[in-house]
Protein backbone atom coordinates (compact mmCIF):
# COMPACT_ATOMS: atom_id res chain seq x y z
CA UNK A 1 0.00 0.00 0.00
CA UNK A 2 1.19 3.29 -1.06
CA UNK A 3 1.63 5.53 1.76
CA UNK A 4 -0.37 8.65 1.66
CA UNK A 5 1.32 11.57 0.75
CA UNK A 6 1.48 14.42 2.89
CA UNK A 7 2.16 17.99 1.56
CA UNK A 8 5.20 19.92 2.48
CA UNK A 9 4.62 22.01 6.02
CA UNK A 10 4.54 26.08 5.11
CA UNK A 11 5.79 28.53 7.73
CA UNK A 12 4.34 31.92 6.91
CA UNK A 13 6.34 35.08 8.40
CA UNK A 14 3.31 37.60 8.22
CA UNK A 15 3.37 41.11 8.60
CA UNK A 16 0.80 42.65 10.03
CA UNK A 17 1.27 46.51 10.43
CA UNK A 18 2.61 49.19 12.70
CA UNK A 19 -0.61 48.58 15.84
CA UNK A 20 -3.30 49.01 14.03
CA UNK A 21 -5.27 46.28 13.63
CA UNK A 22 -7.06 47.39 10.36
CA UNK A 23 -3.97 47.70 8.54
CA UNK A 24 -3.52 43.99 7.86
CA UNK A 25 -3.75 43.62 4.32
CA UNK A 26 -6.60 40.67 2.86
CA UNK A 27 -4.16 38.22 2.00
CA UNK A 28 -2.36 38.48 5.82
CA UNK A 29 -6.04 37.94 7.77
CA UNK A 30 -6.85 34.94 5.53
CA UNK A 31 -3.68 33.54 5.89
CA UNK A 32 -3.74 34.09 9.71
CA UNK A 33 -7.30 32.43 9.86
CA UNK A 34 -6.09 29.60 8.15
CA UNK A 35 -3.21 28.37 9.82
CA UNK A 36 -3.11 25.76 12.73
CA UNK A 37 -1.01 28.03 14.67
CA UNK A 38 0.00 31.44 14.76
CA UNK A 39 3.26 32.42 16.64
CA UNK A 40 3.93 35.81 17.90
CA UNK A 41 6.89 36.95 19.79
CA UNK A 42 7.35 37.96 23.08
CA UNK A 43 10.16 39.28 25.34
CA UNK A 44 11.94 36.01 26.51
CA UNK A 45 12.73 37.52 30.52
CA UNK A 46 8.85 38.19 30.76
CA UNK A 47 7.29 34.95 28.80
CA UNK A 48 7.43 32.87 31.76
CA UNK A 49 4.85 35.54 33.55
CA UNK A 50 1.30 34.71 32.28
CA UNK A 51 0.25 38.18 33.20
CA UNK A 52 2.79 39.86 30.49
CA UNK A 53 0.60 42.16 28.30
CA UNK A 54 0.28 41.17 24.70
CA UNK A 55 3.06 42.71 22.60
CA UNK A 56 2.66 44.87 19.48
CA UNK A 57 1.86 41.35 16.73
CA UNK A 58 0.16 39.75 19.72
CA UNK A 59 -2.52 42.95 19.97
CA UNK A 60 -2.74 43.17 16.11
CA UNK A 61 -3.50 39.25 15.86
CA UNK A 62 -5.95 38.48 18.43
CA UNK A 63 -8.44 40.76 16.35
CA UNK A 64 -8.72 38.34 14.12
CA UNK A 65 -7.00 34.63 15.74
CA UNK A 66 -9.15 33.21 18.27
CA UNK A 67 -6.79 32.64 21.57
CA UNK A 68 -6.39 28.98 21.26
CA UNK A 69 -4.25 29.11 18.16
CA UNK A 70 -1.83 31.69 19.01
CA UNK A 71 1.28 30.55 21.25
CA UNK A 72 3.99 32.85 22.30
CA UNK A 73 7.16 32.54 21.19
CA UNK A 74 10.54 33.90 23.60
CA UNK A 75 13.25 36.38 21.68
CA UNK A 76 15.66 38.47 23.65
CA UNK A 77 14.00 41.29 22.03
CA UNK A 78 15.80 43.77 24.23
CA UNK A 79 18.72 42.57 24.05
CA UNK A 80 21.52 44.90 22.61
CA UNK A 81 24.71 43.41 22.07
CA UNK A 82 24.68 41.62 19.18
CA UNK A 83 24.48 38.07 18.50
CA UNK A 84 24.55 37.61 22.65
CA UNK A 85 24.58 33.91 23.97
CA UNK A 86 21.16 34.79 25.03
CA UNK A 87 20.41 35.57 22.22
CA UNK A 88 21.24 32.25 19.86
CA UNK A 89 19.62 30.44 22.74
CA UNK A 90 16.44 31.95 22.38
CA UNK A 91 16.52 31.82 18.27
CA UNK A 92 17.38 28.14 18.86
CA UNK A 93 14.67 27.60 21.36
CA UNK A 94 12.31 29.18 19.17
CA UNK A 95 13.16 27.08 16.11
CA UNK A 96 12.54 23.85 17.94
CA UNK A 97 8.92 25.14 19.34
CA UNK A 98 8.03 25.60 15.68
CA UNK A 99 9.66 22.37 14.31
CA UNK A 100 7.75 20.11 17.53
CA UNK A 101 4.68 21.50 16.03
CA UNK A 102 5.57 20.22 12.49
CA UNK A 103 6.46 17.46 13.12
CA UNK A 104 3.23 16.62 15.41
CA UNK A 105 1.36 17.17 12.09
CA UNK A 106 0.90 20.82 11.33
CA UNK A 107 0.95 21.57 7.91
CA UNK A 108 0.51 25.69 7.94
CA UNK A 109 2.30 27.70 10.51
CA UNK A 110 1.93 31.18 10.76
CA UNK A 111 4.46 34.02 12.68
CA UNK A 112 3.02 37.63 13.11
CA UNK A 113 5.53 40.20 12.90
CA UNK A 114 5.10 43.63 13.32
CA UNK A 115 5.31 45.80 9.78
CA UNK A 116 6.65 43.52 6.84
CA UNK A 117 8.36 40.06 7.27
CA UNK A 118 11.36 41.39 5.36
CA UNK A 119 12.19 44.74 6.48
CA UNK A 120 14.25 44.38 10.47
CA UNK A 121 11.89 41.90 11.22
CA UNK A 122 12.83 38.65 13.80
CA UNK A 123 11.43 36.24 11.45
CA UNK A 124 14.36 35.82 9.17
CA UNK A 125 16.37 34.51 11.93
CA UNK A 126 13.15 32.03 13.26
CA UNK A 127 12.99 31.38 9.31
CA UNK A 128 16.94 30.02 9.12
CA UNK A 129 16.61 27.79 12.33
CA UNK A 130 14.06 25.97 10.66
CA UNK A 131 15.17 25.72 7.48
CA UNK A 132 18.58 24.33 8.98
CA UNK A 133 16.25 21.75 10.95
CA UNK A 134 13.56 20.91 8.90
CA UNK A 135 14.80 21.70 5.13
CA UNK A 136 11.50 20.71 3.97
CA UNK A 137 9.55 22.91 5.52
CA UNK A 138 8.69 25.90 2.87
CA UNK A 139 9.13 29.27 4.03
CA UNK A 140 7.19 32.31 2.90
CA UNK A 141 6.80 35.26 3.73
CA UNK A 142 3.74 38.37 3.20
CA UNK A 143 4.37 42.21 2.94
CA UNK A 144 2.84 43.81 5.83
CA UNK A 145 2.47 48.15 6.10
CA UNK A 146 5.27 49.05 7.63
CA UNK A 147 5.72 51.72 10.06
CA UNK A 148 6.55 54.93 8.10
CA UNK A 149 4.31 54.18 5.19
CA UNK A 150 1.75 54.63 8.39
CA UNK A 151 3.30 57.60 9.72
CA UNK A 152 3.50 59.17 6.52
CA UNK A 153 0.15 58.49 5.86
CA UNK A 154 -1.10 59.94 9.46
CA UNK A 155 1.15 62.87 8.90
CA UNK A 156 0.56 64.34 5.34
CA UNK A 157 4.06 63.67 4.50
CA UNK A 158 4.91 62.06 0.76
CA UNK A 159 7.75 59.42 1.34
CA UNK A 160 9.28 60.01 -2.31
CA UNK A 161 8.80 61.76 -5.14
CA UNK A 162 10.26 62.51 -8.89
CA UNK A 163 13.91 61.45 -8.30
CA UNK A 164 14.08 61.87 -5.05
CA UNK A 165 15.77 58.68 -2.48
CA UNK A 166 14.31 56.88 -0.08
CA UNK A 167 16.82 56.00 2.83
CA UNK A 168 15.39 53.79 5.99
CA UNK A 169 17.98 52.58 8.50
CA UNK A 170 17.90 52.43 11.94
CA UNK A 171 19.61 54.41 14.76
CA UNK A 172 21.14 51.94 16.38
CA UNK A 173 23.72 51.90 13.39
CA UNK A 174 25.02 54.92 14.71
CA UNK A 175 25.06 58.29 14.06
CA UNK A 176 27.38 58.43 10.85
CA UNK A 177 25.18 57.18 8.27
CA UNK A 178 21.88 58.92 9.77
CA UNK A 179 24.60 61.75 9.39
CA UNK A 180 25.31 60.84 5.83
CA UNK A 181 21.73 60.25 4.79
CA UNK A 182 20.18 63.54 5.91
CA UNK A 183 23.27 64.89 3.82
CA UNK A 184 21.86 63.97 0.52
CA UNK A 185 18.63 65.14 -1.35
CA UNK A 186 16.04 62.54 -0.21
CA UNK A 187 13.61 61.60 2.39
CA UNK A 188 15.62 59.86 5.48
CA UNK A 189 13.24 57.77 7.98
CA UNK A 190 15.06 56.15 11.21
CA UNK A 191 13.73 53.82 13.23
CA UNK A 192 15.05 52.81 17.09
CA UNK A 193 15.52 56.42 17.70
CA UNK A 194 15.02 55.86 21.61
CA UNK A 195 18.41 56.45 23.08
CA UNK A 196 20.15 58.51 20.45
CA UNK A 197 17.21 60.62 20.43
CA UNK A 198 18.57 63.57 21.59
CA UNK A 199 21.70 63.06 19.30
CA UNK A 200 19.45 62.62 16.18
CA UNK A 201 17.79 65.89 17.01
CA UNK A 202 21.20 67.95 17.23
CA UNK A 203 22.05 66.69 13.68
CA UNK A 204 19.27 67.42 12.26
CA UNK A 205 19.23 70.96 13.71
CA UNK A 206 23.41 71.24 12.29
CA UNK A 207 22.28 70.32 8.78
CA UNK A 208 19.05 72.46 8.89
CA UNK A 209 16.21 69.59 8.75
CA UNK A 210 14.53 70.11 11.81
CA UNK A 211 11.84 72.20 10.31
CA UNK A 212 9.44 69.59 8.93
CA UNK A 213 10.73 66.50 10.66
CA UNK A 214 8.17 64.01 12.08
CA UNK A 215 8.29 61.52 15.17
CA UNK A 216 5.69 58.68 15.65
CA UNK A 217 4.93 56.99 18.51
CA UNK A 218 3.35 54.05 19.65
CA UNK A 219 1.42 54.19 16.13
CA UNK A 220 -1.63 52.16 16.44
CA UNK A 221 -2.18 51.86 20.04
CA UNK A 222 -3.57 53.54 23.18
CA UNK A 223 -0.94 56.52 23.99
CA UNK A 224 0.41 57.04 20.57
CA UNK A 225 1.71 60.63 19.23
CA UNK A 226 3.01 61.97 16.21
CA UNK A 227 4.18 65.43 15.76
CA UNK A 228 6.98 67.94 15.51
CA UNK A 229 10.48 66.62 16.20
CA UNK A 230 11.99 68.37 19.54
CA UNK A 231 14.97 67.11 22.02
CA UNK A 232 12.30 66.39 24.46
CA UNK A 233 11.54 62.74 24.35
CA UNK A 234 12.47 60.95 27.85
CA UNK A 235 9.54 58.66 27.42
CA UNK A 236 10.59 58.06 23.59
CA UNK A 237 9.82 54.34 23.17
CA UNK A 238 12.41 51.82 21.73
CA UNK A 239 10.03 51.55 18.36
CA UNK A 240 9.49 54.70 17.00
CA UNK A 241 9.95 56.26 13.88
CA UNK A 242 11.55 59.71 12.69
CA UNK A 243 10.43 60.31 9.16
CA UNK A 244 12.68 63.40 7.75
CA UNK A 245 11.07 64.63 4.59
CA UNK A 246 12.79 65.53 1.37
CA UNK A 247 14.13 69.01 0.85
CA UNK A 248 11.26 70.06 -1.57
CA UNK A 249 10.89 73.74 -4.00
CA UNK A 250 8.00 73.10 -4.91
CA UNK A 251 5.46 70.94 -7.05
CA UNK A 252 7.23 68.75 -9.33
CA UNK A 253 10.20 69.84 -8.11
CA UNK A 254 12.01 66.73 -8.73
CA UNK A 255 10.88 64.91 -11.86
Amino acid sequence: MTPPHHPPAVLTGIGVGPGDPELLTLKAARLLGEADLVFVPVLDRLAADPDTPAGRAETTVRAHVPADRLRRLPFALDDRGGVTARRERAWDAAAEAVVAVVDSGARSVAFATIGDPNVYSTFGYLADGVRARRPGVEVRTVPGITAMQDLAARAGVPLCEGREPLTLLPATAGLTPVADALAGPGTVVVYKGWRRHPDLVDELRRQGRLAGAVLGRSLGLPGERIGPVDAAAADLPYLSTLLVPARRDGRGGKL
